[in-house]
């Protein structure tokens, strides 16, 4: 991909003609990896009842014997998983390993010989989804789509379970994407990336797929033409061994498909019709499996950014009559004309026009940057969308800011306004400056479309870890697959008064690290939209909501909004009908307040309706939402709890990877450690049924602690404890 920000051998496909400069964050992350002392060596041990220094019990059976131990074996730096990535075959001819790499073939990859495997499978399968009615008549439900190409951390050091740091690029807006590309990849690394159990899950969830990532490097940035030829060998029987390992890696690892870039140059007509057989043979192979061909890559063998869709890339996207490519990626070097003949070809092959993602650089300068929006999504009223487009790198939200100061609340604020625009109301989608958000062109989905239907709000990093409103746990963290179903039109308020703030906010929350604040004085009554649904309820279904006023703040009336049907066009207003919840003062606390939907025979949509007596400056807070037709029911408790791996870190730390049997109806799962006097400190979660520990700390002098984990069911009811004693 062609932009002027370019950091050598890391993890961007550009060439090297386009370099003038590297960005601030770019800088900083090489510098910080150039200076990370760890490393990660093939170490990890699976004994089921004992570790490598402290030995682990049950919390009824006997100390494990020693014998059981682990064989003696190079003392690991960190037990600390990863998310995987390969080279097709062979490795660099000279290069060594990028600090903290580890190379790996994919052509000899196993499952079973894969140690970090449990910790990164996804475990949510992909949520149907829908589009309601548009939130402003600019945006189109049946046009341009979106896709996003994030690289949440570096190639060889990308945690396969989240980490303990709240500063995090947590991804929110789903509802914009149709799919994400796990995007990656360094010839000092790895150059085939499978994406991570957390971002899998919480796309997943939202029902956006997740693509994991082909980066044949321009040979400037280390790329070697034999990685091209490795990739599309052929065997004696003139099969694709890497076409099927690539098949087996996203089967594997729960993924839904892969994006294709091949970008190293100095091939020939025959390596050209030898990448078009194996993409063929891939789409053979897996035809469920989702295909983004990116355009660089041309028949004739060589590389030539096209920045369209032509005779010299056509073959990788449909050849002889067949879908090759489900969709493909447009360079940057787009222009309105290669736009509008790109359409047309589609059109000609039988494809759609949509199926072709015009490449947005926003990496190097986001909504300031210049884009000219005209040329593939019009805004007047009769002008169809000419494609679809993809943001590549729209972390920029994050590393924009400050580094040593941002917040999570000043991250998703910026983050509102990028998806949303500068109102962060996607009913008035404008700004900042000439940006045009996504809300103004793409009509946002959903799949809340089943009960019952529970979330708390959470984000998927937070400052601290809350349970029932209490703090559970005083350090950061960031777990992506922890992310609630999350609000899509953030964030549209209805008032005739002044319109107070709203965003994700990490000072306190009922469940997790996050809840939704709304702060500001009331005027006149507001209503928030939450949530656009296709649910059916019985005669007996329930909505209840955690909520507070928090202190300081003027009494709150609260009350739920429900809608029977969809506004009649776009833009127009929620046809919402009130249900009294309950009226909150800052001295009540958390309430959960219980509403009967009765008489409704679909719910379309969710919010909430909050007025305040004489206008007063309020600072209410809401915790969780669930809608049920049956009382929450716990699930079995997890069985075979077990230690797989431990280190001593220090005289009272230790990291420990456990495992245990993963029971039917969960969420995700909750691992603490019993403290003295009763009380619990959370350690981590995981939506499988392994989880590393970064830091298990001793408390006080104890000989030994008591780690318990929890089946967390769809309504966040927790399951009995499994647990098991660490002997220090």
């Amino acid at each position: 991909m062609t932009h002027p920000h370019n950091p050598p051998r890391t993890t961007n496909p550009h060439p090297p003609e386009q370099e003038t400069a590297v960005s601030d964050h770019q800088l900083r992350d090489l510098a910080r990896r150039a200076t990370n002392g760890l490393t990660r060596r093939t170490l990890i041990a699976t004994t089921a009842s004992a570790a490598t220094l402290p030995w682990l019990t049950s919390g009824t059976a006997q100390a494990a014997d020693p014998a059981h131990a682990p064989s003696a074996a190079p003392e690991p730096e960190s037990l600390q998983p990863y998310a995987s990535y390969w080279f097709p075959e062979t490795f660099p001819d000279t290069q060594q390993p990028d600090p903290g790499a580890v190379w790996r073939s994919l052509k000899t990859w196993r499952p079973q010989d894969d140690p970090d495997l449990p910790f990164n499978t996804a475990t949510v399968p992909l949520a149907q989804r829908f589009t309601p009615t548009p939130a402003n008549t600019t945006a189109r439900a049946d046009q341009a789509r979106v896709t996003a190409l994030v690289s949440f951390a570096g190639t060889a050091s990308n945690p396969s379970q989240g980490s303990a740091k709240a500063d995090y690029y947590a991804l929110t807006h789903w509802a914009y994407i149709d799919e994400l590309v796990f995007w990656g990849g360094s010839s000092g690394e790895g150059i085939i990336l499978a994406p991570n159990a957390p971002v899998i899950d919480a796309a997943h969830r939202h029902g956006v797929r997740v693509l994991g990532n082909v980066f044949l490097p321009p040979a400037a940035y280390g790329g070697l033409l034999k990685w091209t030829r490795e990739l599309v060998q052929q065997d004696a029987y003139g099969r694709f061994p890497l076409a099927d390992k690539l098949i087996q890696v996203a089967r594997t690892y729960g993924f839904d498909g892969w994006f294709l870039n091949g970008e190293t140059s100095g091939g020939d007509p025959e390596l050209g019709r030898q990448f078009a057989d194996f993409v063929a043979a891939l789409r053979r192979g897996a035809p469920d499996l989702a295909i983004t061909w990116y355009d660089a890559f041309t028949i004739e063998g060589t590389v030539a950014w096209q920045g369209a869709l032509n005779d010299r890339n056509a073959p990788f996207f449909h050849r002889d009559g067949e879908r090759q490519a489900d969709t493909m990626f447009l360079d940057f070097r787009w222009s309105a004309a290669k736009l509008a003949s790109s359409a047309a070809y589609a059109r000609r092959l039988g494809r759609s026009p949509y199926e072709l993602f015009t490449g947005l650089n926003v990496e190097p300068s986001g909504w300031n940057g210049s884009y000219d929006w005209d040329a593939f999504a019009p805004d007047e009223d009769h002008a169809d969308h000419v494609t679809s487009y993809a943001y590549y790198r729209p972390e920029w939200t994050l590393h924009s800011l400050p580094h040593t100061t941002r917040t999570p609340t000043q991250f998703h604020a910026r983050d509102d306004q990028f998806w949303s625009g500068q109102h962060t109301d996607p009913g008035r989608p404008e700004g900042p400056g000439r940006w045009r958000p996504a809300a103004r062109h793409v009509a946002d989905s959903s799949t809340v479309t089943t009960l019952p239907f529970a979330t708390t709000f959470n984000t998927g990093h937070g400052l601290a870890w809350y349970e029932d409103g209490a703090r559970t746990g005083e350090a950061e963290w960031n777990h992506l697959g922890l992310q609630d179903v999350l609000p899509a039109r953030r964030w549209q308020i209805h008032t005739t008064g002044q319109r107070p703030d709203v965003g994700f906010d990490f000072s306190a929350a009922w469940h997790g690290g996050s809840s939704v604040l709304v702060e500001g004085p009331l005027s006149r009554p507001v209503t928030l939209d939450l949530f656009r649904t296709r649910l059916t309820p019985t005669g007996a279904t329930f909505l209840d909501i955690t909520h507070r006023a928090d202190p300081g703040s003027a009494p709150v009336t609260v009350e739920i909004a429900v809608a029977h049907a969809e506004p009649q066009r776009p833009g127009r207003r929620t046809p919402y009908r009130r249900r009294r919840a309950a009226i909150v003062t800052a001295a009540d606390g958390w309430t959960t307040s219980t509403v009967r939907l009765d008489g409704i025979r679909t719910l379309h949509a969710l919010g909430v309706r909050l007025s305040s007596r004489g206008g007063g400056q309020v600072r209410w807070r809401l915790g969780a939402l669930a809608v049920r037709d049956c009382a929450p029911t716990a699930p079995a408790a997890p069985t075979r709890l077990r230690v797989t791996a431990s280190r001593v870190t220090g005289p009272d730390t230790a990291e420990v990877r456990l495992a245990w049997r993963p029971t039917g109806g969960v969420r995700h799962y909750e691992v603490h450690q019993e403290l003295p006097g009763g009380a619990r400190r959370f350690l981590g979660g995981t939506t499988t049924g392994v989880c590393y520990l970064p830091a298990v700390r001793r408390s006080g002098d104890e000989t030994r602690t008591r780690l318990t984990v929890r089946a967390i069911g769809a309504q966040y009811s927790p399951s009995a404890p499994a647990s098991l004693n660490l002997a220090w």
